[in-house]
């Protein structure tokens, strides 16, 4: 019922928007076209439910769009939406949990097979009442997969809940059969096995459902995991790679626990994103590591279902960056802040050489505490960042090339690219296996200010070619596969799929992504 009154409220406030907004630039598929037209509307289906050269300086640690910079929680200010503010849970800190490293059913030199399963369980997140979760081999969360360049991989997935669900591999590419999409629901209590050959480099990629209308509340109960993707590079590469001594996952996480310690999703639920009160990382409650004074790497990970999170350190000392979500850059990036939008991912380097011992840094999110990093333990060892990490191929795309544009513009239940919600019965747009494609995609604004979106495509690694015609910052010019869209800006990707078949591309604001801000892609 609550759910039922703010659709209403929503759709009475969107009408009035979309009566009084300024015109926004409607699709043209192929920049040689010409056609621009004003929208009346979306069409909505029915549907269910390093080091910086400062001329490069951006989003991240940059003085570009600092007016788009909320004081509390990074690059939030979203214009639809109150973004809360985190509470302060008084109590002691908690050591940081780690995920377990799932143990292979199996494993040879080019082979390895797993079992992923869904349930249900309870989990202690904070003091009292143990907390009804969603987990994958466990109560809450999942557990890392590792797999290798070269690697045949077998997982049997099976859904012990009481609702479909998919397994969506974000970052992976593969074909689109495997790909977890809405296309691949498993039903309750039962099963499915894919197999895949593992065809990328080196990155920190993640898991989640991707069920037709229910991934956000889904993932907001607890399911969602890590993929670690190694290769001979990052083997040689001295970079920090001790699990839980000096290389750390941190999954990062809002959510809102009721007087109960319950979380109540459907109390929670607001069309333009589910907010928390409440960080959590890695499911810990005010966490901390202790660390040796030396290099630190921590990947990072936004699964918040809609929270942007702008991560700085408390002394604002400079940290590196070292890869984004594809992989590694092509050298470390020195920077003083970072955004991370949901489905993005960071690693990120601290050097903490010159630290004392019991000298404690934090990981900030504005005035919120993510993590409390404590010296403990000293070593004389040294070790200089690696100055070349990866080598990234140079963009030789011509200018004659088509570029393919779309609109994302909306709020609430209005959402939409190019006007339309998603219909899993119509193909949006067409490309072909392994020929570059140049997408630009314009967030509209409105005369509200419109909304950022984190865009993201399925099946592949893009690279983003421009900002509003400008060279992207540095920790920007590597392999992504999401990208946080500014209101009013727009950016030019270049794509090469290497897989056929239908994959989606959308919002990874969860709930605009269950409401229909979703398209699908057909690669012949």
């Amino acid at each position: 019922m609550r759910r039922k009154m703010k659709a209403i409220v929503n759709i009475v406030l969107i009408g009035l928007v979309l009566l009084f907004a300024t015109g926004y630039r409607f699709n043209s598929q192929y920049a040689n076209s010409g056609m621009r037209g004003h929208m009346s509307g979306p069409n909505v289906s029915n549907f269910g439910r390093h080091h910086r050269d400062e001329s490069h300086m951006g989003r991240n640690g940059s003085s570009r769009n600092d007016n788009n910079f909320d004081s509390f929680s990074g690059r939030n200010r979203m214009h639809h939406t109150d973004v809360p503010r985190f509470e302060e849970i008084k109590g002691e800190s908690n050591k940081l949990k780690l995920p377990e490293i799932l143990e292979p059913d199996f494993e040879r030199e080019n082979e390895v097979s797993y079992t992923l399963k869904t349930q249900r369980g309870e989990t202690q997140l904070k003091e009292g009442r143990k907390t009804a979760t969603m987990g994958y081999n466990g109560s809450y969360l999942g557990p890392i997969l590792k797999m290798r360049k070269g690697q045949t991989v077998h997982i049997k997935t099976e859904n012990n809940l009481s609702e479909e669900t998919t397994f969506h591999w974000h970052g992976l590419k593969i074909p689109s059969d495997v790909d977890g999409g809405p296309h691949s629901p498993v039903e309750p209590n039962q099963a499915a096995q894919i197999d895949f050959e593992v065809n990328q480099e080196a990155a920190t990629l993640w898991f989640h459902p991707h069920a037709l209308g229910t991934t956000a509340e889904q993932v907001y109960y607890g399911l969602a995991g890590l993929i670690y993707v190694e290769d001979e590079q990052t083997d040689r590469l001295d970079l920090p790679k001790e699990y839980g001594v000096n290389d750390f996952p941190l999954i990062l996480q809002d959510r809102n626990l009721d007087e109960n310690n319950q979380l109540d999703y459907e109390r929670a639920y607001n069309p333009d994103g589910v907010y928390g009160n409440t960080l959590l990382v890695n499911g810990t409650l005010n966490p901390y590591v202790e660390v040796k004074n030396e290099k630190v790497r921590l990947r990072l990970v936004n699964g918040s279902n809609a929270r942007n999170y702008q991560l700085v350190l408390n002394n604002q000392a400079r940290f590196y960056q070292i890869a984004s979500d594809g992989g590694f850059l092509e050298e470390p990036v020195e920077m003083t802040s970072l955004v991370l939008a949901p489905g993005e991912r960071a690693e990120i380097i601290i050097d903490l050489e010159d630290y004392p011992e019991g000298e404690t840094i934090q990981l900030m999110d504005g005035e919120t505490t993510v993590l409390d990093i404590g010296v403990k333990g000293t070593t004389d060892v040294k070790k200089e960042l690696p100055r070349k990490l990866n080598a990234i191929p140079v963009r030789e795309t011509s200018d004659s090339l088509p570029v393919k544009k779309m609109t994302l513009a909306g709020m609430g239940y209005m959402v939409s690219i190019d006007g339309k919600q998603f219909d899993m019965d119509r193909i949006d747009i067409e490309e072909t296996q392994g020929e570059t494609a140049i997408w630009e995609i314009y967030n509209a604004s409105d005369m509200m200010g419109g909304m950022a979106h984190p865009f993201h495509v399925h099946g592949l690694q893009f690279k983003i070619i421009s900002r509003d015609g400008k060279t992207p910052p540095l920790n920007e010019q590597g392999w992504k596969d999401t990208i946080l869209i500014e209101a009013g800006e727009t950016v030019q990707l270049e794509l090469e799929f290497p897989e056929k078949g239908i994959f989606m591309y959308h919002c990874h604001i969860l709930e605009h992504e269950d409401v229909g801000m979703m398209g699908q892609v057909k690669v012949k």
